[in-house]
C-alpha cells in the first residue's frame, strides 16, 4: 500500500510539474489594429499558433487609429495601421519602431442598388457623391457613366466610418489626389468632417460599414475588398488615371502596386496609380513592432510570425480577398524584420 501510495505521488507530482511547465511554456502575443486587414490577420495568426504550440496571437480589430494609441500606451506587444504611423508619433515610441507592409489591398466602393447589377463610376462621380454634390442615383453624372442602365430616382446614403479609421484615411488620401476641391475641404484623414449635404450614416470598423449598406437600400460605402467579396456585396467599377472603369480584383490590384516604390522606411502611398489595368484604390497595410522588447524570446516569436505571413500567408491573400506583395517587397520586409530585438 504505501508504495502504491509513494508512486501515485510521484505521478501526480510529475502531472503537476508537467502541466506547470506547459503553462510557463504558453505564450500569449497580444495585437490590435487596423480592422482593413483583420480578415487575412485572423487567419494567418490562427494558423500560426497551430504550426508553434504554446503561442497564441491575440489579435483585436479596434480601427487603427485605436491600434496606434495602443501601441504607443505600451498595452499590446504589435499594432496595425492601414495609415501608417507619423514620425511625430513614432518620437513617442523610446524602443524604436518597425514598420513592415504585411499585406495590401484594395477600397472598394460597394452599394445597395436594387436592379443594378453593373455600376461605373468616373472619377467626378464618386468625387461628387463623397463631397454631397450628387445626391440621387439618377443624376445626370450617374446616368452618363453608365449608358444603357435604368438609375433609380432613390436618394443617396453614403456610410463612412464612425472610427478613427485607416480605411478612411486612404480613401480620402484618394479622393484628395483626384479632387482639389475635395483637397481644400473636407481633407483626409483617419477622421472626416463630411460634407453636411451627404445624407450619412456611421458604422465602426469594416465590417460595420459593411453590414449597414447591405441593410440600407440606396446605400454605398467604402470598405476592403475581401469584405465585399466574402458578403457578395456589389461593388462599382471605378475610372482610373488613365480614364478606364477597373473592377477590384487581383489584377487591378497587382497593377496598381507596380507602380509603388518602398523606401528606406517601408512606408509607400499609392494615392492614383498609373496604367490602364491598375484600380485607382489601392494601398499596402503595415504591422509596427517595437525594435526593442525587454523579453527576447517574444521578439523571436514576433520575428518567426513575420517570416511565416510572408513564407506562406502570401499564398493564401488572394484567395481572402488581398493582394500578395510583390517578391521585392517580401524580401525587403523579411530584412527589415530582424530589426525586431
Amino acid at each position: 500500500m504505501k508504495l502504491a501510495k509513494t508512486v501515485r505521488s510521484l505521478v501526480l507530482c510529475s502531472m503537476c510539474s508537467f502541466f506547470a511547465v506547459s503553462a510557463m511554456a504558453a505564450t500569449t502575443v497580444v495585437g490590435s489594429g487596423a480592422s482593413f486587414p483583420a480578415p487575412i490577420y485572423t487567419t494567418w495568426f490562427k494558423q500560426f499558433s497551430r504550426a508553434n504550440k504554446g503561442v497564441q496571437i491575440n489579435y483585436q480589430a479596434k480601427g487603427s487609429g485605436a491600434g496606434i494609441r495602443d501601441f504607443i500606451d505600451h498595452t499590446v506587444d504589435f499594432a496595425a495601421s492601414d495609415a501608417a504611423m507619423t514620425e511625430k508619433q513614432i518620437a513617442k515610441v523610446p524602443e524604436g519602431v518597425q514598420l513592415l507592409p504585411m499585406t495590401a489591398g484594395e477600397i472598394v466602393l460597394a452599394y445597395n442598388l436594387k436592379g443594378v447589377k453593373d455600376l461605373q463610376l468616373s472619377r467626378e462621380a464618386y468625387t461628387g457623391i463623397f463631397l454631397g454634390k450628387i445626391k440621387k442615383w439618377n443624376d445626370p453624372v450617374l446616368v452618363k457613366a453608365n449608358p444603357g442602365v435604368t438609375m433609380p430616382d432613390e436618394e443617396i446614403t453614403v456610410v463612412s466610418r464612425a472610427d478613427s479609421s485607416g480605411t478612411s484615411y486612404v480613401f480620402t488620401q484618394h479622393l484628395a489626389a483626384i479632387s482639389p476641391e475635395f483637397a481644400k475641404n473636407p481633407g483626409y484623414g483617419k477622421t472626416v468632417n463630411w460634407p453636411s449635404a451627404i445624407k450619412m450614416v456611421k458604422a465602426p470598423k469594416n465590417d460595420g460599414v459593411t453590414a449597414t449598406i447591405k441593410q440600407t437600400p440606396g446605400a454605398i460605402g467604402y470598405i476592403e475588398y475581401g469584405y465585399a467579396k466574402m458578403t457578395k456585396q456589389p461593388m462599382a467599377k471605378l475610372e482610373n488615371k488613365a480614364g478606364k472603369f477597373v473592377a477590384p480584383g487581383l489584377e487591378g490590384g497587382q497593377a496598381a502596386l507596380a507602380n509603388a516604390k518602398l523606401p528606406e522606411n517601408m512606408i509607400a502611398w499609392i494615392t492614383d496609380p498609373a496604367g490602364d489595368q491598375s484600380y485607382p484604390i489601392a494601398t499596402y497595410t503595415w504591422m509596427m513592432f517595437y525594435k526593442k522588447y525587454s523579453d527576447p524570446a517574444k521578439a523571436e516569436i514576433l520575428r518567426n510570425m513575420v517570416a511565416y505571413c510572408l513564407d506562406h500567408g502570401q499564398k493564401i491573400a488572394d484567395k481572402i480577398g488581398y493582394i500578395p506583395l510583390p517578391a521585392n517587397v517580401v524580401e525587403k520586409v523579411r530584412a527589415a524584420s530582424a530589426n525586431i530585438q
